[in-house]
């Protein structure tokens, strides 16, 4: 049963015919006008000819392209409920933060879900270099290309739109930890970025300072709880928990009934309850040493990766070893990202396991009694983030889980409610963490699974930079200047490294869904060298193949990369196809994706093969895998660039998310907290006090 494709399609040719596109590359250049403004151009054509919605603006590009702060700072946005009224969204459809950014409300996918969907896109990378290829620049020069220059769904069709947005970009929220660190922020850069990029890259609307609260509080419960039921009896523990009211009567709170449906106690009176029944419900037993929730925060701390908590003298003695996390990290930002609406919401929070108890039973939060606390505090976050682009087209802000130990990409509702608010014919774009291998398999097998939405197209984006790399050129260092070889033309070295990009689109091929290369163009890239990439690209299976400079150029540069992926779109016939079924063992399906990766098998420590046999035993077999691994290689050592095959991936521990729905096992040693470096970004940051401007941000 699977999986594979078992047909090639004819690989089409490179250029569309001419009168399929003639339109449209007309369109974008603008011929025929400038764009209008005002009621006329939002219905979508002015003198009889057609226009985007008012929203769109046009960007005056400088050369050398300046910091991305200043390009951000240069464009005053517009207010935030202009961009809602492109798409079509009421004022009670969302809740305003400030002037620029709005909470989507949930009840717009009540009411669009009889709405026909728009084209679902997800945006990848070949394996990176530490620099980062352009996933999210690329994105968002993509939508301003759809939206402010070809304005596709009126002008590929030829009718008004059913509803003026014609296309919303989709991603993640940043953490703070690379704001502050070495990374910089994630809005995109130069002219395709989503503004303002400063509340972008820094605390946005509070999500993720709510899950650091959700998370904490749970923390906090689960030490609370191992305190307090190694200094009580029985008896006494559930006369704490269930203390009978000022008439002598006891009530359990809504929360208990959980756990006692999960042991199998139907009684509602807590004096009906047996001694033993009152020591199964109040006693959870926990085992200390098998606690794997930590504390996070949203900073980068390495002193915070391991420490001893419980020193104070209040703590009695009962001293325990833990660490921090970095915020997006936690489980319940892939909860987030994962959930479908605020009632699933709970359940998964509810059901997030801990640890076990001394006999090998699941924890879960519910069992703690803080499920229902946990979505209090989360119950705003469920709500997308509405911001813009440079250009004016709207942008969903929702989630940030880490694209290793969790699936990296931005929420399902976002998604949802992004694909109805477009409509037939418009387009959601979506970025994916990290390489293809990583980001675009746990979209497909993670996503995709738990949205039930469809993409019609992948994009792989690509550097010339990363390409010699892998084709043996010198390391790549953040922080270092480039060698001489990044900055001077060398064909043969591209090409070596195009294995890396044939493998990216071969694996991305097998789900099904037309491969788009988008060659993220720098100016040291020479015409010989990308034409390189193209037909390497074209040989490998991709549906097209693009040179793209949204970055100098904003939308106007990634106009042939929107015309190619709207003809993949339409072209898209063959369903989605998993990578493995979820009936599969969990060693399976670690070995279905560890073949895409190269290898020729894979090994399993002791530590591994217990907890694979800890979580068949206890249910969790049927969830999918979420494998945490190095992003800068399909194998797992870092060092070994281009594509290589042949070895046997070693997995350290299997760990799981039972709330967020994925197992995920350890290749290698997987850093949860970063640190900073000698010279963090911060020392760029700071404030214009004149004019109460961001300056530094990168």
């Amino acid at each position: 049963r699977r999986h594979r494709r078992k047909e090639k399609r004819a690989i089409p040719i490179l250029c569309p015919p001419l009168e399929s596109t003639a339109p449209l590359r007309a369109a974008a250049a603008g011929e025929g006008g400038e764009w209008g403004e005002g009621e006329a151009a939002s219905q979508g054509r002015v003198a009889g000819k057609m226009a985007p919605s008012k929203t769109v603006r046009r960007l005056e590009v400088t050369s050398p392209v300046p910091a991305d702060i200043d390009i951000a700072n240069s464009v005053e946005p517009l207010h935030i409920s202009e961009i809602a009224a492109s798409l079509n969204l009421r004022p009670d459809h969302y809740d305003l933060y400030g002037k620029y950014k709005a909470k989507v409300l949930l009840s717009v996918l009540d009411e669009l879900q009889g709405s026909a969907d728009g084209y679902y896109v997800v945006v990848g990378g070949i394996t990176p270099t530490p620099l980062g290829e352009g996933k999210s620049t690329t994105t968002v020069g993509l939508c301003q290309a759809l939206g402010a220059f070809l304005d596709k769904k009126v002008r590929a069709v030829g009718v008004p739109p059913q509803i003026p947005g014609l296309v919303v970009t989709c991603l993640r929220q940043p953490s703070q930890g690379p704001t502050f660190g070495i990374k910089g922020g994630a809005a995109g850069g130069g002219y395709s970025q989503v503004i303002p990029m400063d509340e972008f890259n820094l605390h946005m609307t509070g999500d993720i300072h709510a899950i650091t609260a959700a998370n904490n509080l749970l923390a906090a419960a689960i030490d609370t709880r191992i305190f307090h039921e190694a200094s009580q009896s029985d008896k006494a523990l559930f006369n704490r928990l269930c203390p009978p009211n000022k008439e002598g009567k006891r009530k359990f709170a809504d929360v208990m009934f959980r756990r006692l449906n999960k042991l199998g106690i139907s009684k509602s009176n807590p004096d009906e309850l047996t001694p033993d029944e009152i020591k199964k419900f109040a006693r959870l037993d926990i085992d200390p040493e098998s606690v794997t929730w930590r504390r996070v925060m949203d900073v980068n701390d390495r002193f915070l990766r391991k420490i001893t908590i419980g020193q104070g003298p209040e703590e009695k003695g009962m001293t325990r070893e833990t660490g921090f996390d970095i915020s997006v990290a936690s489980e319940i930002m892939a909860v987030l990202a994962l959930t479908t609406s605020l009632a699933d919401m709970r359940e998964r929070l509810g059901r997030m396991v801990i640890g076990n108890s001394k006999s090998g039973d699941p924890i879960t939060a519910d069992d703690l009694g803080v499920g229902g606390a946990l979505t209090v505090l989360m119950k705003d976050a469920i709500n997308p983030t509405l911001m813009q682009t440079l250009e004016g087209t709207p942008v969903l802000v929702h989630a940030g889980p880490f694209a290793n130990i969790a699936h990296g990409n931005s929420s399902i509702v976002a998604d949802k409610i992004a694909i109805k608010l477009v409509g037939p014919g418009g387009f959601v774009v979506t970025e994916a963490g990290f390489g293809a291998d990583i980001g675009t398999e746990k979209f497909m097998n993670i996503k995709c699974r738990y949205s039930g939405l469809v993409p019609q197209c992948a994009i792989i984006v690509a550097t010339i930079r990363a390409l010699k790399m892998h084709g043996g050129g010198p390391e790549v260092v953040a922080g270092k200047p480039l060698d001489h070889a990044y900055l001077s033309e060398n064909v043969a070295l591209v090409e070596a490294g195009c294995v890396n990009l044939a493998r990216h689109i071969s694996n991305t091929r097998a789900y099904g869904v037309n491969v788009v290369v988008a060659i993220n163009m720098f100016a040291t890239d020479s015409e010989s060298e990308l034409n390189a990439v193209r037909s390497a690209s074209m040989a490998a299976g991709a549906f097209d193949a693009v040179i793209c400079t949204h970055h100098a150029h904003g939308g106007k540069g990634a106009v042939d990369l929107g015309i190619a992926v709207q003809r993949a779109c339409e072209s898209q016939t063959e369903p989605l196809e998993f990578l493995y079924p979820l009936d599969f063992g969990i060693k399976e399906k670690i070995e279905a994706i560890a073949k895409s990766y190269g290898a020729s098998g894979v090994e399993y420590s002791e530590q591994a093969d217990k907890q694979i046999e800890m979580y068949s035993r206890q249910g969790f077999s049927a969830l999918p895998i979420c494998m945490a691994k190095t992003q800068y290689s399909f194998s797992h050592v870092p060092s070994q660039k281009g594509a290589p095959s042949g070895f046997v991936l070693p997995i350290r521990d299997v760990r799981a998310s039972i709330g967020a729905g994925f197992i995920y096992p350890l290749v290698g040693t997987m850093s949860t907290m970063p640190g900073l470096p000698t010279r963090p970004c911060f020392f760029e940051i700071d404030v214009d006090i004149s004019t109460g401007k961001v300056l530094g941000l990168s």
